[in-house]
């Protein structure tokens, strides 16, 4: 450990800090104002009200916090493996001793307080990356940096899948930023979102559209590629569109595409061996790798996934499918909440939503619902603008390290808070499926709190020493 120092002393970075202290005044004084019924009747000091439990927590976290400012911060970087070993660890033993919340075995317990193994996973995880692609001569241009770095992300992601929880699988995408920033190909960035966008179609359009669509763009592209010079080829795409309209008119596209598919890949190898026809080759396997997907994404949706994972998923993207009193009744008393507040809001521990807890997991999951009732858009403004200012002061404070550690771990960190805050918000305004991702600093929990706060702290220790390598 090094010696204790005043915070002036070790040149901390003072906006980021009164961020995230405000931030979590701003959740503490939101849970109050779910909870004050409750915490006036409990008292501060019974822990039967969400407020005092949160304010324990509070005061954990700064314990917490203030240990990692009296430590090395060298520590990190040599500990960032055996952080992900134990990481990797408790999210196995979870599995085997944790216990199950709604659904999820992704908690331990401990005398009625409980722990969730993935946040330590996210830091482990930032950490392990971060040290990995800082050592001498690691290059993202590799194929085999490439792969161990996906390596480190995907294996937690695997363990955090089989309890499953989706939310917490889904954060550690956010580390992508952090290998895009170290020099990763935008190609692989914009298959990732290609992927993505092809799973949103394939479950609200039409799949036979859909299909449809990509095999139009496909044969526009070829056909301008080859630019009738290979008569049969121009022949066999138009004969193509012609199937496809009438597989659309008269609904037999099941068998039309498949042969469709079956055409495509011998005509890319036919033409492959032609080098000027490159271009057409990745035009034929881009559409049959497009259709492919489209069509196992609409099977997997229909025939494996579970009804509540088909209810999550049409909340999103088809809520005129879903039961406004079952699985849309979150997002729909959740929107109303917000947009009920108008400009400056109803005023503090005023939202009748809010106060009669309408809203499930009010204080978790939604509650920027509170913040939208109770201090309308200048309250809503004021929590995004500061969420905002912090992201912006994050990657000024990672771009002015000298050690790539540092820049990597505070570009990691930079991409877990930014991961968290679209999508908590976007769920309560619907525009991100209800996946139980709690809002850095505001939402209550244990959990997060001391998570968030340890991973600011190391951020801050780190930055005060930026001068170093």
């Amino acid at each position: 450990m090094s010696a204790p120092k005043s915070l002036i002393k070790e040149n901390i970075d003072w906006v980021s800090f009164s961020l995230w202290l405000s931030l979590i005044a701003i959740g503490w004084v939101m849970i109050y104002a779910v909870d004050k019924h409750k915490f006036i009747e409990a008292g501060l000091i019974n822990f039967r009200s969400n407020t005092a439990k949160e304010l324990l927590f509070i005061s954990v976290s700064f314990v917490i916090s203030l240990f990692v400012f009296f430590l090395d911060w060298k520590i990190w970087r040599v500990f960032a493996y055996p952080i992900f070993g134990l990481a990797l660890f408790l999210l196995l033993s979870v599995l085997i001793f944790g216990v199950t919340i709604k659904g999820q075995k992704s908690w331990f317990a401990i005398s009625g307080f409980t722990f969730q193994p993935a946040e330590l996973a996210k830091l482990g995880t930032c950490l392990a990356l971060s040290s990995y692609l800082s050592l001498p001569g690691v290059s993202l241009k590799r194929t085999k940096t490439f792969l161990v770095s996906i390596g480190i992300i995907l294996t937690p992601i695997f363990f955090i899948a089989l309890q499953p929880d989706a939310g917490s699988s889904l954060i550690f995408l956010s580390f992508l930023i952090m290998l895009y920033r170290n020099g990763m190909s935008p190609l692989f960035a914009i298959f990732i979102f290609s992927i993505g966008t092809l799973f949103v179609l394939s479950l609200k359009v039409e799949i036979h559209y859909l299909v449809a669509a990509l095999l139009l763009i496909g044969s526009g592209i070829l056909i301008y590629s080859f630019r009738f010079n290979k008569l049969y080829l121009s022949i066999g795409i138009l004969a193509l569109l012609v199937l496809t309209g009438f597989s659309l008119k008269y609904e037999f596209h099941n068998w039309v595409f498949s042969g469709i598919g079956l055409l495509i890949l011998i005509l890319s190898f036919i033409h492959y061996q032609n080098r000027k026809q490159q271009l057409a080759f990745f035009t034929f396997m881009a559409c049959l790798i497009a259709v492919s997907f489209s069509l196992s994404s609409y099977y997997t949706f229909n025939n494996i996934l579970k009804p509540h994972q088909q209810d999550r998923l049409n909340v999103w993207l088809n809520p005129d499918k879903s039961d406004p009193r079952g699985a849309l009744y979150n997002v729909l008393q959740s929107k109303m909440a917000i947009g009920s507040g108008g400009i400056t809001g109803k005023g503090f521990s005023n939202g009748i939503l809010t106060k009669h807890s309408y809203i499930p997991e009010q204080k978790t999951d939604f509650i920027f619902c509170t913040v939208g009732e109770e201090h309308g858009f200048v309250g809503s403004f004021i929590v995004t603008g500061l969420f905002v200012w912090l992201l912006i002061r994050l990657i000024m404070l990672a771009e002015r390290q000298r050690s790539a550690f540092s820049r990597n771990f505070i570009y990691g960190i930079t991409g877990i808070l930014f991961f968290h805050f679209f999508i908590n918000i976007g769920m309560t305004i619907g525009l991100v499926p209800v996946i139980g991702v709690p809002l850095p600093f505001v939402s209550y929990g244990g959990s997060s709190l001391m998570s968030f706060s340890m991973m600011m702290a190391i951020v801050l220790k780190l930055d005060s020493h930026r001068n170093s390598l």
